[in-house]
């Protein structure tokens, strides 16, 4: 995964406003991030889409405390907890939001405007029920920080022997590049989180850059079908490490909340 996910911004920001440590404007402003407008619809109360900050606020009036992040992918619900409906649409999505306090979940779906050469992202999230009960398959912060320690040492030492592409001094530059402009262009997660979930994401973010490297580069020096298949074993289990990793370090304040 390239960039921060949406429901990362949304459930990081989203947390802070609830904790009163930023405003809602700032909130909203780092939440829509790069895209034009985000809109929540079905939200409890309200009869049409309205606006993030109408949004959070009623959120907060229906028991809200806190929000959580999933990030499933086939074959894995990660973060979610159910019902069937709400997983389905999250699986589409690829993301979602949970809301802890009420039984109720956040999913995007993105539209683009605008004329050629001037397109921008529109975003409607949709307000859903959701089934109060722990979410899937999500690691402590601890868990995630070894597990990802681990994944990119074994992930690096395979990719390396079958000349991945992603493995190599250009992936590393790539890499490299690509933090330079998230630090100029954003804060790494938001204010009241532990240094401990900023750590873990940034390192679960730069694994899964990497990644994505290795299969957007094409198949590298793995040329025969038993190196492309071992390819491809390297590579998945430390992407859902990664996953798991930023679904551990987004959920972070409520976990701390919750102890």
């Amino acid at each position: 995964m390239l960039s921060e996910p949406r429901s990362g911004r949304l459930a990081a920001w989203g947390n802070a406003l609830l904790a009163g440590l930023v405003s809602p404007d700032d909130a909203v402003l780092a939440i829509v991030g790069p895209d034009a407008v985000h809109r929540v619809e079905g939200l409890p109360g309200e009869s049409a889409p309205v606006g993030l900050t109408l949004a959070l606020g009623r959120l907060r009036a229906l028991g809200v405390s806190g929000l959580r992040v999933a990030l499933p992918a086939p074959g894995h619900p990660l973060g979610l907890s159910g019902p069937p409906e709400f997983n389905a649409r999250a699986l589409e999505a690829e993301e979602a939001v949970v809301c802890h306090g009420a039984a109720l979940g956040l999913v995007p779906e993105v539209y683009e405007a605008g004329p050629a050469g001037d397109v921008h992202a529109e975003v409607v999230w949709h307000c859903l029920p959701v089934r109060e009960a722990p979410p899937a398959d999500v690691p402590s912060l601890g868990e995630a920080e070894r597990e990802l320690a681990e994944a990119l040492r074994d992930a690096t030492t395979v990719l390396s022997r079958l000349d991945v592409a992603g493995s190599g001094p250009v992936a590393e530059a790539a890499v490299e590049a690509y933090r330079a402009r998230a630090e100029r262009g954003r804060e790494m997660l938001a204010p009241g989180y532990p240094p401990r979930a900023v750590r873990v994401l940034e390192l679960a973010q730069r694994v899964g850059l990497l990644v994505s490297l290795a299969y957007e580069n094409g198949h590298g020096g793995a040329v025969s079908a038993s190196e492309m298949g071992a390819r491809v074993a390297a590579l998945r289990p430390v992407e859902r490490t990664g996953r798991r990793a930023q679904v551990a370090a987004y959920n972070a304040y409520v976990e701390e909340r919750e102890r």
